[in-house]
């Protein structure tokens, strides 16, 4: 939550509070902005999200260890599809019920995404291929900082690159989510 103020001078001054104190203002009656209607739409976008979500992760995750095996070794790939499979089951497991928390959660609430869920379940994957002795891929400065332990690059820009099934449904999501936050705030400046 960002608080306006004017310093001495009458310059306008920005801040941001510390999550927990903006949590507390969120959960202490933020909600009385809140549209019914909105918040149930969101709801269903939400839902399809999940949906699509729940069908097309385990055939990510074994395209990211059968494509990365295969970079390395041509032929790869195709020994560690029973792991890969295993591991996208573990990585369905983890995002499905993650997204479903933050989905049920109110969106002043959030501090999270559903891609992001899905970028921290590179874990399954880089587990089977490291297992299997495929080195690290050379990546970039910022991807290195960004997100060391997805060493094999596997971690998806959008969600078109985890399945291009998922992109509407996560545009939709996002568009929602935005509209329920910009509609609130307009209500609570009104």
């Amino acid at each position: 939550m960002r608080i306006d103020r004017r310093d001495i001078a009458g310059t306008l001054v920005l801040f941001r509070l510390p999550w927990r104190l903006s949590d507390s203002i969120a959960s202490a009656g933020m909600d009385r902005w809140a549209d019914p209607e909105e918040d149930a739409a969101l709801a269903d976008y939400g839902r399809v999200l999940v949906e699509v979500a729940d069908s097309v992760i385990v055939a990510w995750v074994i395209r990211c260890v059968t494509t990365t095996a295969d970079r390395w070794r041509p032929g790869a790939g195709s020994g560690l599809v029973g792991e890969a499979e295993a591991a996208g089951e573990a990585a369905r497991t983890q995002v499905i019920g993650r997204l479903r928390e933050l989905l049920a959660t109110d969106v002043s609430l959030q501090r999270s995404n559903p891609l992001d869920l899905i970028r921290e379940s590179v874990s399954h994957p880089t587990s089977v291929l490291s297992k299997a002795g495929v080195p690290p891929v050379q990546r970039d400065e910022f991807a290195s900082r960004m997100f060391p332990d997805d060493i094999y690059d596997l971690g998806p820009a959008s969600f078109a690159d985890i399945d291009p099934a998922l992109a509407d449904p996560g545009l939709r999501w996002g568009a929602a989510k935005a509209h329920v936050v910009l509609a609130r705030r307009r209500r609570m400046e009104a």
